[in-house]
């Protein structure tokens, strides 16, 4: 369902200034040319685990392992009628990870609204900005923080990065991954696993606090 409301959100005209943006790369152009499916049978995990420590390819692997992710886990495109642009929106999708391994988000709520705003700054893809209405699901407090921290970032780092469409990510596996940021424009934000665990140690021993508080009165 929520695919296929991507996918028709995107026709006419914003699949089609995506596929434009491809085709005004040399690279998206070879992308678009050889179209590569990222999958667990097209990426060797077991080669990416072997990579070393800061680069892509094992930054992506140690990602999907911390994040109990597949590669396999996307929808297939069914209701783009052009050829190339379907293969646009898959290769949107496939990407998704890579784009959570850049920057560390993870599969929380929060952090797929932060990578889904990141990600309409980028390509003006409806879906992905229609993805905020999950900030309704979120704590009062993750709200305060999205508008406060991870909002602003993804916004702008979304628009000032360049167009990660045309990143041919099969071939930077063994790149440095900082490198890569680098070159995209990309700022890592703070690390959210961090920011909620902390919290979360915050609350407790606030409630612990307040419970010996109590037990004094008492």
């Amino acid at each position: 369902m929520i695919a296929a409301l991507g996918e028709a959100t995107a026709t006419p005209y914003f699949i089609y200034r995506l596929r434009d943006a491809m085709l005004s790369s040399p690279t998206g152009r070879r992308i678009l040319r050889d179209r590569p499916r990222i999958t667990s049978t097209s990426v060797s995990m077991t080669r990416l685990r072997a990579l070393p420590a800061n680069s892509v390819g094992r930054a992506y692997a140690g990602w999907l392992d911390r994040e109990g992710v597949s590669p396999d886990t996307r929808d297939p495109v069914r209701y783009i009628d052009d050829e190339e642009c379907a293969y646009v929106m898959q290769r949107y999708r496939e990407s998704h990870d890579f784009l959570h391994a850049l920057t560390g988000l993870p599969v929380v709520v929060e952090g797929e609204v932060a990578l889904k705003a990141f990600e309409w700054a980028n390509t003006l893809l409806p879906m992905a900005g229609l993805s905020l209405a999950a900030l309704v699901r979120l704590k009062p407090s993750e709200r305060a923080r999205f508008w406060a921290v991870y909002g602003p970032w993804a916004f702008r780092n979304g628009w000032k990065a360049k167009e990660v469409i045309n990143v041919y990510w099969e071939e930077v596996l063994e790149k440095d991954v900082d490198e890569l940021r680098a070159e995209l424009k990309i700022e890592v934000p703070a690390d959210l696993r961090d920011t909620r665990r902390l919290e979360r140690m915050r609350r407790r021993e606030a409630r612990e606090k307040r419970e010996r508080e109590r037990a004094g009165v008492s």
